[in-house]
């Protein structure tokens, strides 16, 4: 069989087999031909007494049993990765869908507060007292968030494995990622959290509606008018102030202050939320002017529709507000997440583009690196130069704790032709001049120019470097340019750099090189085809990232829009009942219900297109520092998908009880109860 390994492929002949493992694919030589592939050991494997272990080793290695040997497994650090991955994930997913379930929460809870307010204020005729108004709207929302609670939490110790199989097939949890029912305390404990927090949730949610619901007057049960004011009381309007000032600020310091926030998806996935939900509270006060503004191109229609259309939404601002809500914060929360992952992929692209200055590489073809044979033909190839940087991985002590940060070994002299570093201080030069005693930094660890930069290396080594340079560098991208005496022996290259010298005949070069790697497992590309290849696994994980919690938020509001559409319809008796014994036709009524909820699904677009426009702002000034460019793209086609059918849920929320109260033939008899 044919072997990969860092000096190159090799014919061995198999002379046995053993078991298979979980937890690597070993491949075993003899001691002498070990010792000649992989010169330097990274770990034991001893079988003895564990004091006799420790007392023969001494100081100079680590001992490590039980479940600290998965530290010595070559997939440690695959698993390692792996599981930073789905914890950076989870809590972004639980905490966006726990702050979009105390916007829905709140939302619903208000409009109910609105619909009662006439029970309400019958309560306080009877003697109720504010207090024991806001008493019961709370444990109204404990006792449904009780049982919803407690259900929830049942549906999800049996379905957090469907959300595992879903990061696993995303390949961003490992495959032996698994979450099994059991009394275990760490599944019984986030059981118990996720109960108290829907329990929070919704009494935070409730908080305000209660308090709006204690000040409704006796004098009101008495009034006929089902015209209601703008909503705005003065709470909700500096509530809403304080919002629109923390989305603008929040904004301007992404663009201005620290725009490396957009790269943690963690940070950026909450700030997104901000212009939106002040959007939200806002609403009652944009509804009249975005109601005359949508309708105006309406004015000169023949028949009634479209004026009692307007006026219906004129009359009742709160009850518009609050059935568009969900549609803002569905369509908002999707083009701002989803239009922030396309452009910070398309912006990663550009400046590592940028960066590279080689025309073409060398790539793994089906293999883990680039082998030394491979390197080796290809710069026996006269007017082709080939470099082949090997990553390092650097132990920094850090708070009494190793740091972990990767670099790249590199020959003197090639880090200019290989790479378009952007020098902030310092110069490249000083590298090639350092005898193997310099490195190049990232200006993102803090190290100036002449510093020491102390590490260790895997095997345990101390070593110094003076810093003869620092470059201008992104989270995730940046490593540490190291002497080529720090490569290790056993390691390959995940890449190599290859550049033509000035009039070597291209044509015949490119047929050189390929021939040379045919049979070393690598293959010659383009530097766009590197670039494509290189940043796919990281644009991968972002668009799981930001679509996964994009599913939640539409998930989420699409269950809001339904409800609060059908709460809102369904409490309309009266409206229905009015324009049935005024001489209106049931077509006629169907058609004014639904010409108002698409009235309501285009104040929730449009709402949501401001607010998302203030995210774009952000986004444009964070890139453009952070990569030199600002290609703002996203996936409007997904998007307009998304407000369609956010669209046909607010028709359907508003056709279903309608259709259902004229079938039953009941309006003209609610209209006369009235």
């Amino acid at each position: 069989m044919t072997v990969l390994t860092a000096a190159g492929a090799g014919s061995y002949t198999v002379s046995g087999t053993v078991s298979p493992v979980g937890w690597e694919d070993a491949v075993f030589f003899t001691d002498g031909e070990a010792a000649r592939l992989a010169p330097r050991i990274a770990a034991l494997v001893a079988l003895g007494a564990v004091g006799r272990v420790r007392e023969a080793v001494g100081a100079d290695a680590e001992v490590l049993t039980g479940q600290d040997r998965h530290r010595a497994d070559a997939s440690r650090d695959r698993d390692r990765e792996a599981l930073d991955n789905t914890v950076t994930l989870v809590p972004v997913m639980a905490s966006v869908a726990g702050t979009t379930a105390v916007f829905v929460v709140a939302s619903t809870f208000a409009f109910a507060v609105i619909q009662r307010r006439r029970e309400v204020a019958l309560l306080r005729t009877v003697g109720a007292t504010p207090r024991q108004v806001r008493r019961m709207i709370r444990n109204e929302a404990l006792l449904v968030s009780g049982f919803a609670s407690a259900a929830g939490a049942v549906l999800g110790l049996f379905g957090a494995q469907l959300l595992a199989d879903m990061l696993i097939g995303s390949g961003v949890s490992p495959p032996w990622f698994r979450v099994e029912p059991s009394l275990h305390w760490t599944v019984l404990a986030p059981l118990v959290a996720a109960f108290l927090v829907g329990v929070l949730v919704a009494l935070c949610g409730v908080a305000v509606a209660a308090r709006r619901a204690g000040t409704i007057r006796p004098v009101e049960a008495l009034r006929e008018a089902a015209v209601d004011d703008s909503g705005m009381i003065p709470g909700r309007l500096l509530l809403g102030a304080a919002a629109l000032l923390c989305g603008a600020g929040l904004t301007a310091w992404i663009a201005l202050g620290d725009p490396a926030v957009i790269l943690s998806p963690s940070a950026y996935a909450l700030a997104l939320l901000v212009p939106v939900l002040a959007a939200a509270v806002l609403a009652p006060l944009a509804v009249g002017p975005l109601t005359r503004l949508l309708m105006w191109p309406l004015r000169r229609l023949s028949g009634p529709t479209a004026m009692l259309v307007r006026e219906s939404a004129l009359t009742s601002r709160r009850r518009t507000a609050a059935t568009a809500a969900p549609i803002l914060l569905t369509v908002g929360l999707t083009f701002s997440l989803l239009s922030a992952t396309e452009a910070l992929g398309a912006a990663r692209a550009d400046g590592l583009q940028n960066q590279v200055s080689s025309q073409y590489a060398l790539a793994p073809a089906g293999t883990p690196g680039i082998s030394r044979q491979a390197v080796e033909r290809v710069a026996r190839i006269e007017g082709v130069r080939v470099v082949a940087p090997v990553p390092v991985t650097l132990y920094t002590p850090d708070e009494g704790r190793l740091e972990v940060n990767d670099g790249l070994a590199v020959e003197a002299g090639v880090l200019r032709r290989m790479m378009s570093l952007e020098v902030v201080d310092g110069s490249l030069d000083d590298l090639d001049s350092s005898e193997g005693s310099g490195t190049v930094v990232p200006d993102l660890w803090h190290l100036g120019v002449g510093s020491t930069f102390a590490f260790l290396t895997a095997d345990g080594s101390a070593a110094e470097l003076r810093v003869a340079a620092t470059y201008r560098a992104v989270r995730g991208a940046d490593v540490a340019y190291l002497p080529q005496r720090f490569a290790a022996g056993n390691r390959l290259a995940p890449r190599a750099y290859v550049s033509l010298e000035p009039g070597t005949d291209r044509a015949a070069a490119v047929t050189a090189i390929r021939k040379a790697v045919a049979g070393t497992g690598a293959r010659l590309v383009t530097r766009d085809q590197l670039v494509a290849s290189e940043g796919a696994y990281a644009r991968h994980l972002t668009e799981v990232r930001q679509r996964s919690i994009t599913v939640i938020v539409v998930v989420f509001c699409f269950i809001a829009i339904l409800n609060t559409l059908l709460m809102a319809t369904a409490d309309r008796r009266r409206d229905l009942a009015v324009l049935r014994m005024t001489g209106a036709t049931p077509k006629q009524v169907m058609r004014f219900f639904v010409a108002e909820s698409l009235l309501v699904a285009a104040i929730g677009v449009a709402l949501a297109l401001a607010a998302t426009s203030v995210n774009l702002v952000g986004l444009w000034g964070a890139l453009h520092q952070l990569f030199g460019t600002a290609p703002i793209t996203a996936p409007y086609a997904v998007i307009a998908g998304i407000a369609a059918v956010c669209t046909l849920l607010a028709v359907a929320g508003t056709v279903l009880p309608v259709g259902a109260a004229l079938r039953a033939g009941v309006v003209r008899v609610a209209g006369l109860r009235e």
